[in-house]
């Protein structure tokens, strides 16, 4: 994307069209992230309570 010469402007096709708002929200209510880093955060918080136990 170019920059419109305006400090603090951009432009996003995604927010346009949408798609962040789409994805954001079937995240909230699957409560699954949509990121890559969400994900394998979430695994691994799942694997490890599996492994040491419910955190307190």
């Amino acid at each position: 994307m170019s920059n419109t010469k305006i400090p603090g402007l951009s432009f996003s096709l995604k927010r346009a069209v949408g798609i962040t708002a789409a994805k954001r929200k079937i995240s909230k209510a699957t409560g699954i992230p949509t990121t890559r880093a969400g994900v394998e955060r979430k695994i691994g918080g799942a694997i490890t309570s599996l492994i040491f136990g419910k955190k307190k």
